[in-house]
């Protein structure tokens, strides 16, 4: 039973830790990356629709992404959507072809991300902590109905904790290297 709260609280955590590399993947550094556009809805045929499902994006040099419609159609409707999403960028089109370069990030910038970097982090330590704080939970609900003992809870009490640092360690080595990444000049 304790084994089983673990094996879903670890489960739940994990879920926690690809969030949060989901999230930093998104916060942009000096280099293009193909997940920079991720994000960015296209109208298609009425639905918005994520860039990558209409196009094709793909890095032409360390400061400039070039996107390729898969219809000529799509062209402006592709250039408007990166041009109004929040990201700053402004595309060029040159026939069919959409370049969009990545201006270089002055070091306020940079300081700005890193901030926004370490606030994603702590939410995300306060969802391990939530999980933490459920598991433990359980296992006071299992002693109350004496369904294990106070040895076993207090066993699965320092277990839990365990896991949370584990996890927490992991959210802390994903921020060190997003933010070693963002000052790299």
């Amino acid at each position: 039973m304790i084994d089983t709260i673990i094996k879903d609280a670890e489960k739940r955590m994990q879920k926690t830790i690809d969030a949060i590399k989901v999230d930093l993947s998104k916060i942009r550094t000096g280099r293009a990356h193909p997940s920079v556009l991720d994000h960015v809805m296209v109208p298609y045929y009425g639905n918005p629709t994520p860039l990558s499902q209409v196009a094709n994006v793909m890095v032409s040099d360390s400061r400039t992404l070039s996107v390729t419609p898969w219809e000529k159609t799509m062209v402006s409707a592709i250039e408007k959507a990166i041009l109004t999403s929040d990201l700053g960028l402004n595309p060029s089109t040159s026939g069919s072809v959409i370049r969009v370069p990545l201006p270089a990030l002055t070091e306020d910038r940079r300081k700005e991300m890193a901030r926004v970097v370490r606030h994603e982090a702590e939410a995300g330590r306060v969802s391990i902590r939530n999980v933490r704080r459920d598991m433990i939970t359980q296992f006071k609900d299992l002693l109350k109905d004496k369904k294990v003992s106070e040895d076993e809870e207090r066993r699965a009490t320092e277990k839990a904790q365990v896991v949370t640092d584990k996890a927490i360690k992991q959210i802390d080595q994903l921020v060190e290297a997003k933010e070693k990444e963002l000052m790299e000049v």
